[in-house]
């Protein structure tokens, strides 16, 4: 459609012999300025335009710091909250870029850092929230949501197996609860456990933490305690969870450790437990199981401080390193193989690495280039 056109007319005034024509010209001016702009913007137009507010936002965003710490920090900011405040179309995109398999029955992605899974209390968005937007992204318009077959905490990352039938979904479920899976996370952990590789056995509840700050936190209910240099075996409390854990050092320096975690059960924050009041060894980034009497930024040594190029000022900004590696599912449905799925290592995970002076295992082909690229062992 085109734009009405806006003649300029001119009028004479009697006994002025004075034009009025340029005045009415000058004002009307602007309504077909007002006019044109009402029309829908075209292809290039709009690009352009959004072109030009994404320049805006960049130089907005002025010079880069020169402190490196505040670098650091920026860093570990734009590694670890990139994808917690966007649009769920944006999140959307991102979950699929970071599908590691795919097929008729399952959808596997690489859960990002900092995302709920399900929706709560100040939670703005989470992954349950899009599964709606990433069916359709795969499967046309007409497509059904996707379905969750398990959870991850909202700081872990890593493999997260989807359904496209409840049914499915509901046999995949089945399968993580009589153990079936196994399941294989990553962890760098402040310490290193001794011994090198074991098997942690020790029943988990959920309790009260008094004092200022009353919070709740999972922690260790053991069968048995020393009496006077003799081991004793206490009743276990009825809220008690069964919980087995077993580990591995694949690469340690003096103050910390990269560990292979392989959860036997599947209790909430198990491994988290495990380690730190089990072993000892707090995973880097546990703000809430580094202390058990209160909620503070874990605090860490001078040396492995350092390492990171962070005060311990600025503790609080590290993200917890756990890394669900891998699963293998067995045979489902029309599958009669078993299928064994892995996930690259976030970035932050990655330069932490570099940084503490930890190897990965050679075989492993991880590459600091990010999380979220199709792959699957």
């Amino acid at each position: 459609m085109v734009a009405p056109s806006c003649p300029a007319r001119r009028l004479w005034v009697c006994g002025s012999g004075r034009s009025v024509g340029s005045l009415l010209f000058l004002v009307s001016k602007p309504f077909c300025t007002a006019a044109s702009a009402s029309r829908p913007l075209d292809a290039q137009q709009l690009a352009e335009r959004l072109r030009a507010q994404k320049q805006e936002q960049k130089n907005k965003k002025g010079p880069v710091s020169t402190n490196p710490v505040q670098r650091r920090v920026q860093e570990l900011v734009r590694f670890t909250q990139q994808l917690q405040r966007v649009h769920p179309n944006v999140l959307a995109k991102a979950l699929r870029r970071g599908i590691v398999h795919q097929d008729q029955d399952l959808v596997v992605i690489n859960k990002p850092y900092g995302l709920p899974v399900h929706g709560g209390p100040g939670v703005q968005l989470c992954i349950s929230d899009v599964l709606p937007v990433l069916a359709k992204m795969l499967h046309g318009h007409k497509a059904e949501p996707l379905h969750l077959c398990h959870r991850l905490d909202k700081e872990t990352t890593g493999v997260m197996v989807l359904a496209w039938e409840k049914e499915v979904a509901h046999q995949v479920q089945e399968l993580f609860r009589t153990r079936q899976v196994t399941k294989k996370y990553w962890a760098v952990t402040v310490r290193v456990p001794v011994p090198p590789a074991g098997v942690v056995d020790i029943p988990i509840v959920e309790k009260e933490v008094p004092g200022q700050q009353q919070h709740h936190k999972m922690t260790l209910s053991p069968s048995y305690r020393m009496d006077n240099g003799k081991m004793v075996r206490v009743r276990t409390g009825r809220n008690a969870h069964v919980a087995v854990t077993q580990y591995q050092v694949l690469s340690s320096t003096a103050s910390s450790a990269l560990l292979e975690l392989q959860p036997v059960t599947g209790i909430k924050h198990q491994l988290r437990v495990h380690l730190s009041f089990g072993l000892d060894c707090p995973i880097l980034g546990d703000h809430k199981y580094s202390d058990w009497n209160r909620l503070a930024p874990q605090k860490l040594s001078a040396g492995t401080l350092k390492k990171l190029g962070l005060p311990q000022a600025k503790a609080r900004h590290i993200p917890l390193h756990l890394h669900a590696r891998q699963l293998v599912l067995p045979a489902l449905g029309s599958r009669k193989e078993e299928l064994s799925l892995a996930c690259r290592l976030p970035r932050y995970f990655v330069r932490s690495l570099s940084r503490l002076g930890l190897k990965m295992p050679s075989q492993d082909w991880n590459r600091d280039d990010g999380a979220g690229h199709r792959e699957a062992q």
